[in-house]
C-alpha cells in the first residue's frame, strides 16, 4: 500500500482525494497545511470550476496531520506527496520532497519558471524518485480519444485543431491566484494544459505566436496562440480566466481532419463530443471511462509500484510545457513570433 501525503489543502487537494477513491494501492495518510485549515479531513465546504463539487471527508484518525512540512518528510511511513499548494510554492516542496526520499506528483504547472521546473527534474533524475507534473488533460478520456485518431491517422492528416479553455476569475485561492507575479496568470494556471496536450499531439512546436491581456491579475488573463507544428496543420488555443463573473467554465476543442471533424463542448453535457464523418450521420460519443484525475494518480500509482518511470506525461514534459508557456509570454510582449529550440 502507498502512503501519500498530500500538501496544500484546497479544491485540488480535495478533487485528487475523490480521485484516489478509484485507485487502488493507496492511501491518504497524511495531510499537510501551515495554516491548521482542513487538517481535520473536512473538505465539504470546497468547491471548484470542475467535477460534480460532492462532499469530501475523510474518516477521523485514518491520516497524520501535519502543520510542518519538514516533519512530513521527516516521516519514514510517507512514500509519496502530492503537491497541490499554490504554484510559487511547487519548487521548494517537490525539491524538499524528491531529497527526502519521497516521489512527487506536483499540480500544474510544474513551477513558476521554466528555470525552476528544470532544476525540480534534475533533482528528480539525481535522487532517483518518480516528479510527475499533474497534466489531467492527458488522461481525460475524451482527450485521449482525439489523441488516438490524431496519432493513428483514422480520419486522414489533421489540417486544422482549435483547443479553448476560458472562465471568470477563480472563486477561492484568489490572493495567490490573483497575484501573477505569484500564478503566472490564466497562461501558467489554465492555458497551459492546452499547451501541454499541443505537445503531446503534435510534438513540440518549432515557434509560437501569441497576443494577450491582463485584466486582473496583472499577469495574462487572456491568451490566443497560434503554435507552428512540424505536420504543418493549423494549430491555435485560447485560454482566459478574466470574463465576467457569472460566465462560469467552459473547455472545448475541435480538429478537422482530412476525413472528419471531432467537436467537443463541454457545454453540452452528456452531448459533449461529437464525430462528423462525411455521408455519415452526426455521432455523440459516450465514452465512458474513469475521468482524468483518476487516470492521472492511477498512473501515478502504479508507476511507483511497479517501480518504472511515468510515460504518459513526465517531468521533462511539464519543463517543455513551462518554456512554451514563456515563449507564448515573449510573444505577447514584443508582437513577434518566437522560435523554440
Amino acid at each position: 500500500m502507498l502512503n501519500l501525503a498530500f500538501v496544500g489543502l484546497g479544491f485540488m487537494a480535495a478533487t485528487h482525494i475523490k480521485a484516489l477513491r478509484q485507485v487502488p494501492g493507496v492511501r491518504v495518510a497524511a495531510l499537510c497545511n501551515p495554516s491548521g485549515r482542513h487538517l481535520d479531513g473536512d473538505f465539504t465546504g470546497v468547491a471548484g470550476n470542475v467535477g460534480d463539487n460532492a462532499p469530501v471527508q475523510l474518516e477521523s484518525g485514518s491520516f497524520k496531520p501535519f502543520r510542518d512540512y519538514t516533519a512530513l518528510l521527516a516521516d519514514p511511513a510517507i512514500h509519496a506527496v502530492d503537491i497541490c499548494a499554490p504554484t510559487l510554492a511547487h519548487s521548494n516542496l517537490a525539491i524538499a520532497a524528491l531529497r527526502a526520499g519521497k516521489h512527487v506528483l506536483c499540480e500544474k504547472p510544474l513551477a513558476r519558471t521554466a528555470a525552476q521546473a528544470r532544476e525540480m527534474a534534475a533533482v528528480a533524475a539525481e535522487t532517483g524518485r518518480v516528479l510527475m507534473p499533474a497534466m489531467c488533460l492527458r488522461f481525460l478520456p475524451e482527450w485521449v480519444w482525439v489523441r488516438a485518431a490524431i496519432i493513428d491517422g483514422r480520419f486522414g492528416q489533421v489540417l486544422s485543431a482549435r483547443f479553448r479553455r476560458v472562465a471568470e476569475p477563480p472563486g477561492w485561492g484568489q490572493q495567490n491566484f490573483l497575484n501573477g507575479a505569484k500564478s503566472g496568470g490564466a497562461l501558467l494556471d489554465l492555458h497551459i494544459h492546452d499547451t501541454d496536450f499541443v505537445q503531446f499531439c503534435f510534438g513540440r512546436p518549432r515557434a509560437v505566436y501569441a497576443t494577450g491581456y491582463s485584466k486582473i491579475s496583472g499577469a495574462i488573463d487572456h491568451v490566443v496562440t497560434t503554435y507552428v507544428v512540424a505536420s504543418g496543420a493549423m494549430v491555435h488555443a485560447e485560454g482566459a480566466w478574466c470574463m465576467t463573473p457569472g460566465f462560469g467554465f467552459n473547455m472545448s476543442y475541435t480538429v478537422n481532419f482530412e476525413r472528419a471533424t471531432v467537436d467537443y463542448d463541454l457545454a453540452r453535457g452528456a452531448d459533449a463530443l461529437k464525430l462528423y464523418e462525411a455521408g455519415q450521420p452526426a455521432q455523440t460519443l459516450k465514452l465512458g471511462q474513469p475521468d482524468g484525475y483518476v487516470g492521472e494518480l492511477r498512473h501515478f500509482v502504479e508507476c511507483i509500484t511497479a517501480g518504472t518511470s511515468p510515460t504518459v506525461v513526465t517531468a521533462a514534459d511539464g519543463v517543455s510545457a513551462m518554456e512554451i508557456c514563456e515563449a507564448e509570454e515573449q510573444s505577447v510582449h514584443t508582437r513577434q513570433c518566437v522560435e523554440l529550440t
